[in-house]
């Protein structure tokens, strides 16, 4: 049985309320994240250090490579992406705090981009049906083989990180964020549980409990106002 939390955004105090209700509740379970920890919301510095303080696990979103790419390759593609895409606030919540941003850059592009669990399988925005043909036969039976393959697809629009649309049924619960949703939706096709609900959109951070590929719980945290713009809502 494990944890798994949607799309944090900079949302840190949503998220340290939501650890203490999974935690309460389910005292040892093992805690993930879809990645997405930065960007948009106010207080992307406390995520980092927060989920590394927490050893939360967390997989590598399009959020945090942008972050990442920016830092460390600013002419790239990639690194203008983010500039429309919450590099403001990011910054800011390093105002003062310079001196930490390279070992958090470090510790963002080592995350995985998967988790390929025996209760489901948690990536930032899943494995898309457009890239079966990519993929070899009983592909989740190696780790390392799959890991390969969606790194050297990184940058494309229908990856691991990027895609939207249709996901491809591997036979094992996927788990993603990435696709914003007011609600948790469970898409019976792609055998896919999306739980991105928006924190940053004044809407809710959300943890799904899940066993054997199964759904068995939903804990919620509403947004605190002082994690993101008072005024702003993401319209769903």
């Amino acid at each position: 049985m494990v944890a798994v939390i949607g799309d944090i955004h900079g949302c840190y105090n949503t998220l340290k309320k939501l650890v203490e209700k999974i935690k309460n509740k389910y005292p040892n379970i093992k805690i993930f994240c879809v990645g997405d920890l930065v960007d948009r919301g106010n207080n992307s510095f406390e995520v980092i250090e927060y989920v590394i303080a927490e050893n939360i696990h967390y997989t590598l979103g399009n959020h945090d490579y942008m972050f990442y790419s920016n830092m460390r390759d600013p002419f790239s593609l990639m690194a203008k992406s983010w500039n429309y895409n919450g590099a403001e606030t990011t910054l800011t919540s390093y105002k003062d705090k310079l001196d930490k941003m390279d070992g958090h850059l470090d510790t963002i592009i080592s995350a995985p981009l998967f988790y390929n669990l025996d209760d489901c399988f948690i990536s930032h925005a899943g494995i898309s049906k457009s890239i079966k043909k990519k993929l070899p036969k009983n592909f989740l039976s190696n780790d390392s083989q799959l890991d390969e393959i969606l790194k050297n697809d990184l940058s494309n629009q229908t990856s691991i990180i990027w895609a939207r649309g249709e996901l491809l049924n591997i036979g094992k619960l996927q788990v993603v964020g990435h696709t914003h949703r007011k609600e948790v939706l469970f898409d019976e096709v792609s055998n896919a549980l999306y739980i991105d609900t928006t924190a940053y959109g004044n809407n809710k951070l959300t943890s799904v409990i899940v066993d054997q590929n199964r759904l068995i719980d939903t804990l919620e945290e509403k947004t605190v106002i002082d994690d993101v713009n008072r005024n702003w809502t993401y319209n769903l």
